[in-house]
């Protein structure tokens, strides 16, 4: 009886909170991979085998313009924070920042993080201080997916070693010999789902994969069911996938394909990629099998994927939870600079893609067209570099199937699951004021509803910026020599895909979007650019 009179006790404390209960509140599972392109999955239009990502679109709803903030750092920065990247003094993650975590669990929930944090690994920094009651993975950038012990090439990171930490533990370095970063990631995830499932807490579980993020390291059982798959090249790729994207409605047929980044192409200084039919046939080989290895680590994921969705529906979790899925930032097109490409040729010499013993990147080419149609890629504020694939599932309150074209960013997420969660934003963290959210619930556009779209959204890094005002958007990239930068202006509307630069015909919009953004800029305060 006293135990009874105890849980209904807790019970009623909480609805008095306003927190609910478990019963009335969805479990949340937001999964984030690292640096996948626009149009790599079925459902984006790809032709990577992702059946449990498209089962999950099916089941739920696919956004066509979803923002992220163009590189790993910056988005989750954006995303933990709810609040646009602010790179001055202070860092992106501050002491007067709440987390998503710290307010979901305020909220009643059990927390939990898996996989890649990248905002710091100080003590007041980490995850298992910063709201999370259990964490498992890295705390700064991605590693050998074989070995995160093992030190990054010095041709790329001058041989650092990253940070691999399981709550207090920090700096692990003894792992077993069939070690897979992503299974692992997806197998404590499951594990953490089986656990507080049990338990009368709603959960809020963050699953971040590395995936497919460099270096490209993949099974080799995953690796040969894409062998010979690329052989035509990335222009035919991105063809394919941009009918394809057509085909499925997640873009409008008018949307013309963003034409061949060549040095010969109609954009001067993108990504001046050399024409397939004008590469040798080993560099052909060698081209085929980083987008083999690639597709094969995309294949991977998707397996996880799948096995956290079983984990749910296993545990009688599904109905009652929200899955939300999407991509830090587009499709990567890293590669060395000319002045260290002898050391990255150097230290691959001889070693497959693939290879455990490799630390290969993509490259510019299959970078470009990992984001079909549109142009550029990670860094740039193009939508090539911003978009991302973005799917919520969530059975008890999303009818499936659908596809929404209102525009959203990822600082959307917080406002969203704090309405969700029934709870209230802070003003407050240890004794210090906490910057206003910035985004906007996205629950009216989960009910099919329109919801009142957001009056701008903005992007700047490594002095490349872009500004969104309804359909209209400003760009300012830093490639061109300095005397012939100007602000570009587009339609997206009319122009997805950026291919028709406005700014001369509406030299007073330019301008008046520019000084907007100019005040967004100095409040995010943005030094160094």
């Amino acid at each position: 009886m006293r135990l009874n009179f105890q849980r209904w006790l807790l019970l009623l404390l909480l609805l008095l909170s306003g927190a609910g209960t478990a019963a009335d509140r969805p479990n949340v599972v937001l999964i984030v991979c690292d640096d996948l392109g626009y149009s790599d999955i079925g459902c984006y239009g790809g032709e990577i085998e992702t059946p449990n990502l498209d089962q999950l679109a099916s089941e739920g709803l696919r956004f066509s313009q979803f923002y992220n903030a163009a590189v790993c750092i910056m988005t989750r920065a954006a995303l933990y924070t709810g609040l646009y990247p602010r790179q001055g003094k202070g860092g992106l993650l501050r002491p007067q920042m709440a987390t998503l975590g710290e307010v979901m669990r305020e909220a009643g929930y059990a927390t939990s993080m898996t996989g890649k944090w990248h905002l710091g690994s100080d003590p007041e920094r980490q995850p298992i201080n910063r709201g999370f009651d259990e964490f498992y993975g890295l705390l700064d950038g991605c590693s050998s997916f074989f070995n995160p012990a093992k030190p990054d090439p010095d041709f790329y990171n001058g041989g650092k070693v990253r940070t691999f930490a399981h709550n207090q533990k920090v700096q692990i370095t003894d792992f077993p010999d069939d070690y897979y970063a992503t299974d692992a990631f997806t197998d404590h995830a499951v594990n953490t789902i089986k656990t507080l499932a049990g338990e009368e807490k709603p959960f809020f579980i963050n699953l971040n994969y590395t995936a497919p993020h460099f270096p490209l390291h993949a099974l080799p059982e995953d690796i040969a069911k894409y062998r010979g798959k690329y052989a035509d090249g990335y222009e035919h790729l991105r063809k394919r996938r941009y009918e394809r994207l057509i085909e499925l409605g997640v873009i409008a047929p008018t949307t013309r394909l963003s034409p061949s980044d060549s040095p010969s192409g109609s954009f001067r200084y993108d990504n001046e990629i050399v024409p397939w039919v004008d590469l040798d046939v080993p560099t052909r080989l060698r081209e085929e099998a980083r987008m083999e290895v690639y597709a094969a680590m995309v294949d991977r994921m998707d397996q996880g994927i799948g096995k956290v969705l079983v984990s749910l529906a296993e545990t009688g979790c599904e109905k009652n939870t929200l899955v939300i899925f999407f991509s830090d930032n587009g499709g990567c097109a890293s590669w060395p600079t000319p002045a260290k490409e002898p050391g990255f040729f150097e230290y691959n010499k001889g070693i497959p893609v693939g290879d455990p013993r490799g630390y290969e990147f993509v490259g510019k080419a299959w970078g470009w067209a990992q984001n079909s149609p549109f142009r550029k890629h990670k860094v740039w504020p193009y939508e090539g570099g911003i978009a991302t694939p973005m799917i919520v599932k969530w059975p008890a309150g999303i009818t499936g199937g659908g596809i929404t074209h209102q525009p959203g960013h990822l600082v959307d997420l917080m406002p969203t699951l704090l309405e969700l969660a029934e709870t209230e934003y802070p003003e407050q963290r240890g004794g210090l004021a906490i910057p206003p959210m910035e985004g906007h619930t996205l629950v009216p556009v989960f009910k099919g509803k329109e919801r009142t779209p957001p009056e701008s959204f903005a992007w700047s890094f490594l002095k490349n910026h872009a500004y969104r005002e309804g359909d209209w958007k400003i760009i300012w990239n830093v490639s061109p020599p300095l005397e012939e930068r100007k602000w570009e202006l587009y339609n997206l509307k009319t122009d997805r895909t950026e291919m028709e630069n406005l700014a001369h015909q509406h030299p007073d919009l330019v301008k008046s979007m520019v000084s907007r953004w100019q005040k967004w800029r100095k409040r995010m305060e943005l030094a160094g650019d």
